[in-house]
Protein backbone atom coordinates (compact mmCIF):
# COMPACT_ATOMS: atom_id res chain seq x y z
CA UNK A 1 0.00 0.00 0.00
CA UNK A 2 0.76 3.72 -0.80
CA UNK A 3 2.42 5.80 2.01
CA UNK A 4 0.35 8.68 0.75
CA UNK A 5 -2.93 7.39 1.79
CA UNK A 6 -1.90 7.82 5.52
CA UNK A 7 -1.78 4.95 7.92
CA UNK A 8 -3.47 2.05 6.27
CA UNK A 9 -5.20 -1.06 8.09
CA UNK A 10 -3.04 -4.07 8.50
CA UNK A 11 -4.04 -7.28 6.72
CA UNK A 12 -3.23 -10.32 6.24
CA UNK A 13 -1.83 -11.18 2.84
CA UNK A 14 -5.51 -12.42 1.59
CA UNK A 15 -6.84 -9.17 2.95
CA UNK A 16 -7.98 -9.90 6.51
CA UNK A 17 -7.84 -7.06 8.52
CA UNK A 18 -5.76 -8.09 11.79
CA UNK A 19 -5.53 -5.65 14.61
CA UNK A 20 -2.48 -6.48 15.67
CA UNK A 21 0.53 -8.19 13.94
CA UNK A 22 2.50 -9.07 17.16
CA UNK A 23 -0.10 -11.53 18.73
CA UNK A 24 -0.04 -15.47 18.10
CA UNK A 25 -2.91 -17.79 19.21
CA UNK A 26 -2.13 -19.98 21.65
CA UNK A 27 -2.98 -22.23 24.28
CA UNK A 28 -1.95 -21.34 27.39
CA UNK A 29 -1.07 -23.42 30.24
CA UNK A 30 -2.85 -23.12 33.14
CA UNK A 31 0.21 -24.19 35.62
CA UNK A 32 2.58 -21.44 34.18
CA UNK A 33 2.55 -17.64 35.08
CA UNK A 34 5.24 -16.93 32.82
CA UNK A 35 3.32 -17.09 29.37
CA UNK A 36 4.51 -20.61 28.73
CA UNK A 37 1.79 -22.45 26.09
CA UNK A 38 1.16 -24.53 22.62
CA UNK A 39 0.87 -22.75 19.61
CA UNK A 40 -2.08 -23.34 17.02
CA UNK A 41 -2.01 -24.42 13.37
CA UNK A 42 -4.99 -22.86 12.97
CA UNK A 43 -3.20 -18.93 13.37
CA UNK A 44 -3.33 -17.94 10.10
CA UNK A 45 -1.16 -15.07 10.93
CA UNK A 46 1.83 -16.99 12.90
CA UNK A 47 1.49 -19.40 9.70
CA UNK A 48 2.14 -16.78 6.81
CA UNK A 49 4.60 -15.44 8.88
CA UNK A 50 6.92 -17.93 9.26
CA UNK A 51 6.76 -19.72 6.15
CA UNK A 52 6.77 -16.01 4.19
CA UNK A 53 10.01 -15.36 5.99
CA UNK A 54 12.56 -18.14 4.72
CA UNK A 55 11.14 -17.76 1.10
CA UNK A 56 11.49 -13.94 0.64
CA UNK A 57 15.40 -14.15 -0.67
CA UNK A 58 15.18 -15.35 -4.49
CA UNK A 59 18.49 -16.64 -5.21
CA UNK A 60 21.47 -14.13 -5.46
CA UNK A 61 22.69 -13.87 -8.50
CA UNK A 62 26.23 -15.77 -9.20
CA UNK A 63 28.08 -12.74 -10.17
CA UNK A 64 27.47 -9.50 -9.86
CA UNK A 65 26.04 -9.61 -6.69
CA UNK A 66 26.10 -6.63 -4.67
CA UNK A 67 24.86 -3.42 -6.29
CA UNK A 68 23.68 -0.11 -5.98
CA UNK A 69 20.88 1.01 -8.20
CA UNK A 70 18.67 3.66 -9.50
CA UNK A 71 16.10 5.33 -11.85
CA UNK A 72 17.33 7.81 -14.74
CA UNK A 73 16.69 9.52 -17.86
CA UNK A 74 18.20 9.25 -21.39
CA UNK A 75 18.11 12.21 -23.64
CA UNK A 76 19.67 12.47 -27.05
CA UNK A 77 21.48 15.31 -27.56
CA UNK A 78 22.92 14.50 -30.90
CA UNK A 79 21.69 12.87 -34.40
CA UNK A 80 22.48 10.18 -35.56
CA UNK A 81 19.58 8.61 -37.46
CA UNK A 82 21.59 8.85 -40.45
CA UNK A 83 22.82 5.05 -39.51
CA UNK A 84 20.58 4.23 -36.49
CA UNK A 85 16.75 3.87 -36.89
CA UNK A 86 15.93 3.04 -33.29
CA UNK A 87 13.40 4.74 -32.41
CA UNK A 88 15.02 5.67 -29.26
CA UNK A 89 17.32 7.60 -30.93
CA UNK A 90 15.01 9.58 -33.30
CA UNK A 91 15.49 12.90 -32.43
CA UNK A 92 17.19 15.13 -30.35
CA UNK A 93 15.85 15.87 -27.05
CA UNK A 94 13.95 12.63 -26.96
CA UNK A 95 13.75 11.08 -23.41
CA UNK A 96 13.73 7.99 -22.22
CA UNK A 97 13.49 6.50 -18.82
CA UNK A 98 16.05 3.90 -17.71
CA UNK A 99 16.90 1.98 -14.98
CA UNK A 100 20.56 1.30 -13.89
CA UNK A 101 22.11 -1.28 -11.69
CA UNK A 102 26.41 -0.61 -11.18
CA UNK A 103 27.87 -3.90 -9.34
CA UNK A 104 30.81 -5.81 -8.30
CA UNK A 105 31.18 -8.85 -10.07
CA UNK A 106 32.67 -11.76 -8.00
CA UNK A 107 31.53 -10.47 -4.26
CA UNK A 108 28.43 -11.77 -2.79
CA UNK A 109 25.72 -9.60 -1.17
CA UNK A 110 27.28 -8.98 1.53
CA UNK A 111 31.02 -8.11 0.13
CA UNK A 112 32.74 -4.95 0.46
CA UNK A 113 32.47 -2.00 -2.19
CA UNK A 114 36.20 -1.28 -2.19
CA UNK A 115 37.60 -4.20 -3.57
CA UNK A 116 39.95 -4.57 -6.70
CA UNK A 117 36.97 -6.01 -9.26
CA UNK A 118 35.54 -4.94 -12.35
CA UNK A 119 32.43 -3.39 -12.08
CA UNK A 120 29.05 -4.31 -14.00
CA UNK A 121 27.18 -1.77 -15.59
CA UNK A 122 23.76 -2.68 -16.64
CA UNK A 123 21.11 0.36 -17.98
CA UNK A 124 17.15 -1.03 -19.12
CA UNK A 125 15.81 2.37 -21.42
CA UNK A 126 11.96 2.16 -21.69
CA UNK A 127 11.56 2.57 -25.02
CA UNK A 128 8.32 2.66 -27.17
CA UNK A 129 9.77 -0.13 -29.09
CA UNK A 130 10.56 -2.22 -26.47
CA UNK A 131 13.01 -2.73 -23.80
CA UNK A 132 16.58 -2.43 -24.82
CA UNK A 133 19.47 -3.44 -22.26
CA UNK A 134 23.26 -2.40 -22.24
CA UNK A 135 25.04 -5.31 -20.09
CA UNK A 136 28.34 -4.16 -20.06
CA UNK A 137 31.72 -3.24 -17.93
CA UNK A 138 33.24 -0.39 -16.44
CA UNK A 139 36.54 -1.56 -18.19
CA UNK A 140 36.53 -1.18 -21.96
CA UNK A 141 38.06 -5.03 -22.19
CA UNK A 142 37.06 -8.45 -21.10
CA UNK A 143 39.30 -11.66 -19.73
CA UNK A 144 38.52 -14.15 -22.33
CA UNK A 145 36.85 -14.16 -25.82
CA UNK A 146 35.81 -18.09 -25.67
CA UNK A 147 31.97 -18.72 -24.02
CA UNK A 148 33.12 -22.00 -22.52
CA UNK A 149 35.60 -20.38 -19.95
CA UNK A 150 32.94 -18.22 -18.35
CA UNK A 151 31.82 -20.27 -15.81
CA UNK A 152 35.80 -20.78 -15.24
CA UNK A 153 36.67 -18.02 -15.16
CA UNK A 154 34.06 -16.60 -12.54
CA UNK A 155 34.71 -19.70 -10.35
CA UNK A 156 38.85 -18.80 -10.26
CA UNK A 157 38.23 -15.29 -8.75
CA UNK A 158 35.39 -16.75 -6.46
CA UNK A 159 35.80 -18.94 -3.51
CA UNK A 160 38.18 -22.22 -3.24
CA UNK A 161 35.85 -25.43 -3.18
CA UNK A 162 37.64 -26.21 0.20
CA UNK A 163 38.50 -23.31 2.37
CA UNK A 164 35.11 -21.53 0.86
CA UNK A 165 37.37 -18.51 0.87
CA UNK A 166 39.09 -16.47 -2.20
CA UNK A 167 42.34 -17.75 -3.13
CA UNK A 168 45.27 -16.13 -4.94
CA UNK A 169 46.95 -19.18 -6.66
CA UNK A 170 43.31 -20.33 -8.67
CA UNK A 171 43.04 -16.49 -9.31
CA UNK A 172 46.60 -16.14 -11.15
CA UNK A 173 46.45 -20.07 -12.10
CA UNK A 174 43.96 -19.42 -14.54
CA UNK A 175 45.29 -16.43 -16.30
CA UNK A 176 48.38 -17.61 -16.41
CA UNK A 177 47.02 -20.69 -18.29
CA UNK A 178 44.57 -18.45 -20.29
CA UNK A 179 46.67 -15.64 -21.46
CA UNK A 180 43.85 -13.46 -23.72
CA UNK A 181 43.22 -11.72 -20.52
CA UNK A 182 46.16 -9.42 -20.45
CA UNK A 183 45.06 -6.64 -21.59
CA UNK A 184 42.05 -6.79 -19.08
CA UNK A 185 44.42 -7.90 -16.36
CA UNK A 186 46.47 -4.45 -16.90
CA UNK A 187 42.94 -2.50 -16.44
CA UNK A 188 42.34 -3.93 -13.51
CA UNK A 189 45.58 -3.90 -11.90
CA UNK A 190 46.07 0.04 -12.81
CA UNK A 191 44.61 3.15 -10.36
CA UNK A 192 40.82 2.56 -12.11
CA UNK A 193 40.67 -1.32 -10.61
CA UNK A 194 39.71 0.59 -7.36
CA UNK A 195 36.94 3.31 -8.29
CA UNK A 196 36.36 6.03 -6.16
CA UNK A 197 32.88 6.27 -6.61
CA UNK A 198 30.20 4.76 -8.93
CA UNK A 199 29.64 8.39 -10.40
CA UNK A 200 33.31 8.73 -11.79
CA UNK A 201 33.16 5.22 -13.60
CA UNK A 202 33.73 4.78 -17.41
CA UNK A 203 30.94 2.00 -18.45
CA UNK A 204 31.31 0.46 -21.81
CA UNK A 205 29.03 -2.34 -23.89
CA UNK A 206 32.90 -4.21 -24.36
CA UNK A 207 31.30 -6.00 -27.13
CA UNK A 208 31.10 -4.96 -30.93
CA UNK A 209 27.23 -4.33 -31.59
CA UNK A 210 25.57 -3.32 -35.08
CA UNK A 211 23.28 -0.20 -35.24
CA UNK A 212 21.66 -0.06 -38.12
CA UNK A 213 18.45 0.90 -40.82
CA UNK A 214 16.88 -2.06 -41.44
CA UNK A 215 14.36 -0.35 -43.62
CA UNK A 216 17.50 0.21 -46.29
CA UNK A 217 19.65 -2.62 -45.13
CA UNK A 218 22.68 -0.84 -43.79
CA UNK A 219 24.30 -1.32 -40.36
CA UNK A 220 27.37 0.08 -38.74
CA UNK A 221 29.53 -1.33 -36.05
CA UNK A 222 29.46 0.42 -33.02
CA UNK A 223 31.39 0.02 -29.59
CA UNK A 224 29.32 1.90 -26.58
CA UNK A 225 31.33 4.60 -24.20
CA UNK A 226 30.02 6.23 -21.19
CA UNK A 227 32.05 9.01 -19.84
CA UNK A 228 30.99 10.72 -16.34
CA UNK A 229 30.53 14.70 -16.63
CA UNK A 230 32.20 14.76 -13.44
CA UNK A 231 35.36 12.69 -14.69
CA UNK A 232 36.87 8.99 -13.31
CA UNK A 233 38.22 8.72 -9.79
CA UNK A 234 39.97 6.17 -8.06
CA UNK A 235 41.08 4.95 -4.83
CA UNK A 236 44.59 4.06 -3.70
CA UNK A 237 44.66 0.45 -2.06
CA UNK A 238 45.50 1.61 0.91
CA UNK A 239 42.28 3.94 1.36
CA UNK A 240 40.23 0.75 -0.44
CA UNK A 241 41.62 -1.21 2.44
CA UNK A 242 40.40 0.92 4.86
CA UNK A 243 36.92 1.89 4.12
CA UNK A 244 36.63 -2.10 3.34
CA UNK A 245 36.72 -3.03 6.77
CA UNK A 246 35.31 0.34 8.64
CA UNK A 247 32.16 0.83 5.33
CA UNK A 248 32.09 -1.62 3.38
CA UNK A 249 28.76 -0.30 1.74
CA UNK A 250 30.57 2.95 0.36
CA UNK A 251 29.63 3.38 -2.99
CA UNK A 252 25.86 2.31 -2.88
CA UNK A 253 25.81 4.60 0.16
CA UNK A 254 27.59 7.21 -2.10
CA UNK A 255 25.52 7.16 -5.06
CA UNK A 256 22.13 6.86 -3.10
CA UNK A 257 22.85 9.99 -0.76
CA UNK A 258 23.97 12.00 -3.52
CA UNK A 259 20.79 11.44 -5.85
CA UNK A 260 18.76 12.14 -2.42
CA UNK A 261 20.67 15.68 -2.11
CA UNK A 262 19.99 16.30 -5.87
CA UNK A 263 23.43 16.14 -6.90
CA UNK A 264 22.47 13.57 -9.99
CA UNK A 265 25.18 11.81 -11.38
CA UNK A 266 25.62 12.10 -15.18
CA UNK A 267 27.48 10.46 -18.19
CA UNK A 268 27.85 11.49 -21.72
CA UNK A 269 26.91 8.62 -24.23
CA UNK A 270 29.73 7.99 -27.04
CA UNK A 271 29.99 5.58 -29.79
CA UNK A 272 32.99 4.68 -32.08
CA UNK A 273 31.41 4.01 -35.12
CA UNK A 274 32.64 1.45 -37.96
CA UNK A 275 31.58 0.36 -41.82
CA UNK A 276 31.30 -2.81 -42.45
CA UNK A 277 33.43 -2.89 -45.14
CA UNK A 278 36.56 -1.61 -43.16
CA UNK A 279 35.88 -3.89 -40.63
CA UNK A 280 37.02 -6.81 -42.73
CA UNK A 281 40.89 -5.43 -42.96
CA UNK A 282 40.82 -3.87 -40.03
CA UNK A 283 44.12 -4.57 -38.34
CA UNK A 284 42.23 -5.66 -34.99
CA UNK A 285 39.34 -8.58 -34.38
CA UNK A 286 35.95 -6.79 -33.87
CA UNK A 287 34.33 -9.71 -32.56
CA UNK A 288 37.16 -10.32 -30.04
CA UNK A 289 35.68 -8.77 -26.39
CA UNK A 290 39.43 -8.65 -25.50
CA UNK A 291 41.00 -5.82 -27.87
CA UNK A 292 39.52 -2.13 -28.59
CA UNK A 293 39.53 0.07 -31.26
CA UNK A 294 42.08 2.96 -30.76
CA UNK A 295 40.40 6.41 -30.60
CA UNK A 296 43.00 7.54 -32.85
CA UNK A 297 41.25 5.02 -35.50
CA UNK A 298 37.54 5.73 -34.67
CA UNK A 299 36.71 8.75 -32.65
CA UNK A 300 34.20 9.04 -29.99
CA UNK A 301 31.10 10.62 -30.81
CA UNK A 302 28.43 11.81 -28.94
CA UNK A 303 24.75 11.02 -28.60
CA UNK A 304 23.10 11.64 -25.67
CA UNK A 305 23.06 12.03 -22.11
CA UNK A 306 22.20 9.87 -19.30
CA UNK A 307 21.20 11.49 -15.59
CA UNK A 308 20.57 9.39 -12.67
CA UNK A 309 17.80 11.14 -10.72
CA UNK A 310 15.34 8.88 -8.47
CA UNK A 311 16.02 6.25 -5.82
CA UNK A 312 14.58 3.02 -5.87
CA UNK A 313 11.31 3.12 -3.56
CA UNK A 314 12.35 -0.53 -2.41
CA UNK A 315 15.57 -2.17 -3.19
CA UNK A 316 14.48 -5.64 -3.58
CA UNK A 317 11.47 -4.39 -6.00
CA UNK A 318 13.28 -1.91 -8.29
CA UNK A 319 17.20 -3.43 -7.99
CA UNK A 320 17.27 -7.11 -6.83
CA UNK A 321 14.29 -8.32 -9.07
CA UNK A 322 15.72 -6.42 -12.08
CA UNK A 323 16.65 -8.56 -14.89
CA UNK A 324 19.37 -7.54 -17.32
CA UNK A 325 20.57 -8.97 -20.63
CA UNK A 326 22.57 -8.35 -23.71
CA UNK A 327 20.08 -10.26 -25.64
CA UNK A 328 17.28 -7.35 -25.31
CA UNK A 329 16.88 -5.22 -28.24
CA UNK A 330 15.14 -3.06 -30.38
CA UNK A 331 14.36 -2.26 -33.87
CA UNK A 332 18.26 -0.52 -35.24
CA UNK A 333 20.00 -2.63 -33.10
CA UNK A 334 21.34 -6.19 -32.80
CA UNK A 335 24.33 -8.37 -32.38
CA UNK A 336 27.49 -8.79 -34.00
CA UNK A 337 29.44 -12.12 -34.27
CA UNK A 338 31.15 -12.03 -31.16
CA UNK A 339 30.47 -15.88 -30.16
CA UNK A 340 31.00 -14.48 -26.51
CA UNK A 341 28.08 -12.12 -26.82
CA UNK A 342 25.64 -14.24 -28.66
CA UNK A 343 26.70 -16.87 -25.30
CA UNK A 344 25.39 -14.04 -22.90
CA UNK A 345 22.53 -13.58 -24.93
CA UNK A 346 21.58 -17.33 -23.83
CA UNK A 347 22.69 -17.16 -20.29
CA UNK A 348 21.81 -13.85 -19.18
CA UNK A 349 17.78 -14.48 -19.57
CA UNK A 350 18.31 -18.28 -18.28
CA UNK A 351 19.97 -16.91 -15.44
CA UNK A 352 16.88 -14.45 -14.53
CA UNK A 353 14.43 -17.20 -15.23
CA UNK A 354 16.26 -19.24 -12.37
CA UNK A 355 16.81 -16.92 -10.31
CA UNK A 356 13.56 -14.82 -10.52
CA UNK A 357 10.64 -16.86 -12.57
CA UNK A 358 9.63 -17.44 -15.69
CA UNK A 359 7.46 -14.94 -16.32
CA UNK A 360 10.44 -11.91 -14.71
CA UNK A 361 9.59 -9.97 -17.45
CA UNK A 362 5.55 -8.93 -15.70
CA UNK A 363 7.62 -7.51 -12.78
CA UNK A 364 7.29 -3.58 -12.92
CA UNK A 365 11.04 -3.29 -12.97
CA UNK A 366 11.34 -5.40 -15.80
CA UNK A 367 8.15 -4.68 -17.81
CA UNK A 368 8.38 -3.30 -21.15
CA UNK A 369 6.33 -0.29 -21.99
CA UNK A 370 3.91 -2.41 -24.68
CA UNK A 371 3.80 -5.86 -24.70
CA UNK A 372 1.62 -8.47 -26.17
CA UNK A 373 3.15 -11.71 -26.25
CA UNK A 374 0.42 -14.42 -26.25
CA UNK A 375 2.88 -17.28 -26.86
CA UNK A 376 4.52 -17.08 -23.49
CA UNK A 377 1.95 -17.33 -21.27
CA UNK A 378 1.17 -19.31 -17.87
CA UNK A 379 3.93 -20.74 -16.07
CA UNK A 380 5.29 -19.29 -11.98
CA UNK A 381 3.89 -15.68 -11.22
CA UNK A 382 1.73 -14.41 -13.94
CA UNK A 383 0.51 -11.42 -13.01
CA UNK A 384 -0.41 -9.76 -16.44
CA UNK A 385 -3.80 -11.33 -16.75
CA UNK A 386 -2.33 -13.97 -18.83
CA UNK A 387 -3.88 -12.44 -21.84
CA UNK A 388 -7.21 -13.56 -21.09
CA UNK A 389 -9.18 -15.42 -23.80
CA UNK A 390 -6.52 -14.58 -26.67
CA UNK A 391 -5.63 -17.99 -28.41
CA UNK A 392 -2.12 -19.08 -27.93
CA UNK A 393 -0.86 -20.44 -31.21
CA UNK A 394 0.85 -18.57 -34.33
CA UNK A 395 -1.33 -16.71 -36.81
CA UNK A 396 -4.55 -17.11 -35.37
CA UNK A 397 -7.17 -14.85 -37.76
CA UNK A 398 -7.99 -12.15 -35.04
CA UNK A 399 -4.78 -10.54 -35.05
CA UNK A 400 -2.91 -8.93 -37.53
CA UNK A 401 1.02 -9.43 -37.82
CA UNK A 402 3.19 -6.15 -38.77
CA UNK A 403 4.78 -6.31 -41.87
CA UNK A 404 8.10 -4.76 -43.12
CA UNK A 405 11.61 -5.63 -41.53
CA UNK A 406 12.02 -4.36 -38.21
CA UNK A 407 15.64 -6.26 -37.57
CA UNK A 408 19.18 -4.81 -38.51
CA UNK A 409 20.43 -6.50 -42.54
CA UNK A 410 21.97 -10.35 -41.44
CA UNK A 411 25.36 -11.35 -41.83
CA UNK A 412 25.76 -14.15 -44.59
CA UNK A 413 27.29 -17.26 -43.44
CA UNK A 414 29.12 -19.60 -45.81
CA UNK A 415 31.34 -22.53 -43.82
CA UNK A 416 31.33 -25.76 -42.06
CA UNK A 417 30.44 -26.79 -38.28
CA UNK A 418 33.85 -26.97 -36.20
CA UNK A 419 35.41 -27.17 -32.91
CA UNK A 420 37.03 -23.68 -32.25
CA UNK A 421 39.44 -22.47 -29.27
CA UNK A 422 41.13 -18.90 -29.41
CA UNK A 423 44.69 -19.57 -29.40
CA UNK A 424 47.16 -16.79 -27.71
CA UNK A 425 49.26 -15.02 -30.33
CA UNK A 426 51.57 -12.30 -30.14
CA UNK A 427 49.69 -9.94 -31.53
CA UNK A 428 47.25 -10.52 -28.27
CA UNK A 429 49.75 -8.69 -26.05
CA UNK A 430 50.20 -5.25 -28.46
CA UNK A 431 47.34 -3.73 -26.70
CA UNK A 432 48.58 -4.51 -22.95
CA UNK A 433 51.97 -2.77 -24.61
CA UNK A 434 50.68 0.24 -25.37
CA UNK A 435 48.53 0.50 -21.83
CA UNK A 436 51.87 -0.33 -20.08
CA UNK A 437 53.62 2.45 -22.36
CA UNK A 438 50.74 4.85 -21.01
CA UNK A 439 51.40 3.71 -17.52
CA UNK A 440 54.89 4.80 -18.34
CA UNK A 441 54.28 8.02 -19.44
CA UNK A 442 51.34 9.01 -16.45
CA UNK A 443 53.66 7.35 -13.65
CA UNK A 444 51.47 4.76 -12.90
CA UNK A 445 53.94 2.24 -13.08
CA UNK A 446 55.07 1.49 -9.50
CA UNK A 447 51.66 1.89 -8.16
CA UNK A 448 50.60 -0.68 -10.96
CA UNK A 449 53.74 -3.15 -10.19
CA UNK A 450 52.64 -2.96 -6.31
CA UNK A 451 48.99 -3.62 -6.92
CA UNK A 452 49.93 -6.83 -9.08
CA UNK A 453 52.41 -8.35 -6.64
CA UNK A 454 50.81 -7.44 -3.27
CA UNK A 455 47.95 -9.99 -4.87
CA UNK A 456 50.03 -12.54 -6.10
CA UNK A 457 52.08 -12.59 -2.91
CA UNK A 458 49.06 -14.80 -1.89
CA UNK A 459 49.70 -17.82 -4.65
CA UNK A 460 52.34 -21.17 -4.55
CA UNK A 461 55.83 -19.83 -5.63
CA UNK A 462 55.39 -22.13 -9.09
CA UNK A 463 52.62 -19.80 -9.84
CA UNK A 464 54.36 -16.49 -8.98
CA UNK A 465 57.19 -17.48 -11.09
CA UNK A 466 54.87 -18.15 -14.22
CA UNK A 467 52.68 -15.16 -13.55
CA UNK A 468 56.34 -13.02 -13.71
CA UNK A 469 56.60 -14.99 -16.91
CA UNK A 470 53.23 -13.97 -18.43
CA UNK A 471 53.64 -10.19 -17.53
CA UNK A 472 57.38 -10.16 -18.85
CA UNK A 473 55.52 -10.78 -22.06
CA UNK A 474 54.34 -7.18 -21.96
CA UNK A 475 57.29 -5.91 -21.08
CA UNK A 476 60.87 -7.63 -19.86
CA UNK A 477 61.06 -4.38 -16.85
CA UNK A 478 57.67 -5.60 -15.91
CA UNK A 479 58.88 -8.92 -15.23
CA UNK A 480 62.31 -7.71 -13.26
CA UNK A 481 60.20 -5.52 -10.92
CA UNK A 482 57.73 -8.10 -10.05
CA UNK A 483 60.95 -10.44 -9.21
CA UNK A 484 62.04 -7.54 -7.06
CA UNK A 485 58.61 -6.90 -5.41
CA UNK A 486 57.76 -10.13 -4.30
CA UNK A 487 61.61 -11.01 -3.21
CA UNK A 488 61.35 -8.67 -0.25
CA UNK A 489 57.22 -10.20 0.38
CA UNK A 490 56.53 -13.17 2.44
CA UNK A 491 55.44 -16.08 1.06
CA UNK A 492 51.83 -16.32 2.86
CA UNK A 493 50.45 -19.70 1.18
CA UNK A 494 51.06 -23.22 2.30
CA UNK A 495 51.37 -26.55 0.22
CA UNK A 496 53.12 -26.11 -3.31
CA UNK A 497 49.75 -27.06 -5.00
CA UNK A 498 46.01 -25.71 -4.90
CA UNK A 499 44.98 -27.29 -1.61
CA UNK A 500 43.06 -25.72 1.48
CA UNK A 501 46.11 -24.28 3.13
CA UNK A 502 46.78 -21.80 0.99
CA UNK A 503 46.40 -18.66 1.51
CA UNK A 504 42.93 -16.89 1.69
CA UNK A 505 44.22 -13.60 0.22
CA UNK A 506 42.80 -13.52 -2.46
CA UNK A 507 40.80 -11.60 -5.30
CA UNK A 508 37.41 -10.41 -4.89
Amino acid sequence: MSKKIGSPMYTLAEGRPIHDPSTSVIIQSSRSQRGGGLALLEDTQLIETLAHFPRERIPERVVHAKAAGAWGEFEVTHDITDFCSADLFSQVGKKTKVLARISTVAGEKGSSDTVRDIRGWALKFFTDEGNYDIVGNDLPVFFIRDPIKFPSLNRSHKRHPQTNVPNATMFWDFHNNNQEGIHCLMHLFGSRGIPASLRNINAYGVHTFKYGKPEEGTFKYVKIHFKPDDGINWLSTEDAARLAGQEPDYHVKDLFNAIERGDYPKWTLYLQVMDPKEAETYRWNIFDATQIWPHRDYPLVPVGKLTLNKNPENYFADVEQAAFSPSTMVPGIAPSADVMLQARMFSYPDAARYRVGPNYQQLPCNRAKYVYSPYQRDGAGTINGNYGGDPNYVRFSVRKISKGPIDVAHDEWVGRVSDYAADVVEDDFEQARMLWKIFLDEGEDTNFIKNVTGHLKGATPEVQKQTIQYFSKVDEEIGRHMEKELEILPYEGGAEHIKATQSAEGQK
